[in-house]
């Protein structure tokens, strides 16, 4: 495992499971399962309904808590400050856990201000040993960078090989801020999987498409949390430590950049106007 060590000191796992999509009935059984084939790093959300799911997997795995680095989300419906704030003790009860490892606003939408000074507090309070941002794009993470008192540790952002965020990710570099991919495969869009230039440069290493694309982003100092419910394909995934791309590969996925989003840009106002809407339920 190789771990990126976040600006606070913390380290993390640099691959971890994600459990979006997977439902709260089989997320037990696939967050079991991803730590026994040897993920440490489990990433959540309150939007996703199986924060349950994710802590009973934590206590039945039979792991020390210290070797688990869990992350959860503060969803829209409870940004602001006192909701944020009970938002983040109900998550830990639910994670059945005393502290959250990483916390993040999971989009720039409402009172995120708020929410961010009630992370700061629970960081202060020990009940989270990082917090940072979700989906925040190079503007808005500039903005918040300069106006709060806990620079956020990470950013967790769609990046794939089509998506690459080269200019955001020059931008979390200059404020300290860790790049973590969320869909590093685009949910298999653009004929992710069937890809030539990746299907080529798997062959010559005996990799899969995906274990290339998986070490593309881990070579380019991006954190990766791929997700399945499958124990094979979470196997396949971990298995991406023990080969590396050479700068001849690096340069051929990096033309594969189209420099937009493979789902939505939070620069449209019918966007914008939708994920607003959970902020009034």
């Amino acid at each position: 495992m190789e771990y990126m060590t976040l600006n606070n000191g913390v380290k993390m796992p640099k691959l971890g499971y994600g459990v979006y999509q997977v439902t709260p009935e089989e997320c037990e059984r696939c967050v079991l399962d991803a730590i026994a084939v040897g993920y440490r790093s489990i990433d959540t959300a309150q939007a996703y309904y199986n924060e349950e799911g994710v802590g009973s997997a934590v206590k039945k795995s039979g792991v020390p808590r210290d070797e688990l680095f869990i992350t959860t989300k503060v969803w829209i419906s409870n940004a602001g400050y006192e909701k944020a704030k009970r938002s983040i003790d109900e998550s830990l009860k639910k994670l059945q856990t005393d502290y959250i490892d990483r916390l993040l606003i999971h989009r720039p939408i409402g009172d995120y201000y708020g929410s961010y000074r009630a992370m700061e507090e629970a960081y202060r309070g020990g009940k989270a040993r990082a917090i940072g941002v979700s989906n925040f794009y190079p503007d808005r993470l500039v903005d918040l960078c300069h106006f709060v008192d806990v620079r956020p540790a990470v950013n967790q952002v769609e990046t794939h090989v089509f998506q690459q965020q080269k200019q955001a990710h020059a931008i979390m570099q200059k404020y300290g801020v860790s790049h973590e991919s969320w869909g590093p495969f685009a949910e298999g869009r653009k004929d992710f999987f069937s890809n030539p230039v990746l299907g080529e440069i798997a062959a010559r290493h005996g990799k899969t498409a995906a274990q290339v694309a998986l070490r593309f982003l881990l070579q380019s100092d991006v954190i990766v949390i791929p997700k399945s419910t499958h124990k094979e394909r979470m196997k396949e995934n971990f298995e991406v430590f023990n080969f590396a791309l050479t700068e001849t590969d690096m340069q051929k996925i990096a033309a594969l950049d189209e420099g937009e989003s493979a789902f939505f840009s939070h620069y449209d106002p019918a966007t914008v106007e939708f994920l607003a809407s959970f902020g009034k339920k």
